[in-house]
């Protein structure tokens, strides 16, 4: 397994300890403590579908389904039935972990623009349950009276409290999928990416390789869903539509897919962007998201994270 360079991982660790400080004593952004809990859980979704498009190459547009497996199954259990949340969590994983093996053995063999459209049919099927199963669902008017999370008697009632539990939970996350992309996993992603022939004529059992990363992939937006249920206490289907899915793909596409960094640069922006700035266009905020997606595919192909090799060409030319 390949060495991580510790330096920027270090600096990583060292923002996200101090943000909330920097936040508090500046008064003019303590909101973002806030808005920041929502990067860390839409980093987690990128993560997983940066490893999954990036590495493996496959294209999803279904992962606002897997986001709302989770946050509706831990809101049902937890609202209906009194189960703990954290036992609610790992329920989300494991339906989002089944769903996706019953749609990633079949799906998955199709390429190109056939997957993109058959994970967009799942996506649109799971909304359409969300909104139409009002008995179960709520419907159109959501669930309410979600409880906040507590550990051990500790409640993460505050947004400073849930960003610490958020962003534990990504950098635990971050750390084991560097792991996973420069260990052995890794190389075959890679290899599959390149090419699926070349992979399977090598001994690379693609199949199974690319129901494995579609599955964590999954797994990453249903506890991200189940997050965000907690931190909202109220869930409605319109979170979890195809809007939200491409939102998810502009994230990857800015920061760069091919890079981890990427995932967390894209949903930085992106998610500042969306609860900041993009507001005041109201319906034209759509129009933004496309311009976004489509400077960015012609510039810069490798996102924002390919701008210093860019840099460093211009420099040698």
């Amino acid at each position: 397994m390949l060495q991580i360079r510790k330096l920027p991982v270090a600096v990583f660790a060292l923002i996200i300890v101090i943000f909330p400080w920097i936040a508090y004593l500046i008064p003019a952004i303590k909101n973002y403590t806030g808005i920041m809990v929502f990067v860390g859980i839409y980093c987690l979704i990128t993560i997983g579908l940066s490893l999954l498009m990036g590495y493996a190459g496959q294209i999803s547009l279904g992962q606002a389904a897997f986001y709302g497996i989770g946050a509706y199954t831990t809101a049902l259990l937890t609202t209906r039935f009194g189960v703990n949340p954290w036992i609610c969590m790992l329920v989300g994983m494991a339906a989002a972990a089944g769903v996706a093996l019953l749609l990633g053995a079949p799906s998955l063999k199709l390429r190109g623009h056939y997957l993109a459209m058959a994970t967009l049919a799942f996506g649109v099927i799971v909304f359409i349950v969300f909104n139409e199963e009002t008995r179960v669902t709520g419907g159109p008017d959501g669930l309410a009276g979600i409880p906040g999370l507590r550990l051990f008697g500790f409640k993460f009632n505050s947004a400073e409290k849930y960003y610490y539990l958020v962003w534990t939970i990504v950098f635990g996350v971050f750390l084991f999928t560097i792991n996973l992309i420069q260990s052995g996993t890794g190389r075959a992603l890679r290899a599959i990416h390149a090419s699926e022939a070349a992979s399977g004529a090598m001994g690379v059992d693609v199949s199974r390789y690319k129901i494995v990363v579609f599955i964590y992939s999954a797994v990453l937006a249903s506890l991200a869903g189940s997050l965000y249920a907690h931190y909202m206490n109220f869930i409605n289907p319109s979170t979890f539509d195809l809007s939200f899915s491409i939102k998810l793909l502009i994230m990857i596409a800015l920061g760069g897919m091919h890079e981890i960094w990427g995932a967390i640069i894209g949903a930085f922006l992106i998610t500042f962007l969306s609860f900041e700035w993009l507001h005041y266009f109201k319906d034209f905020e759509i129009v933004i998201y496309g311009l976004i997606l489509l400077l960015v595919t012609i510039f810069l192909p490798d996102g924002l994270v390919g701008v210093p090799n860019i840099i460093r060409g211009w420099v040698r030319r």
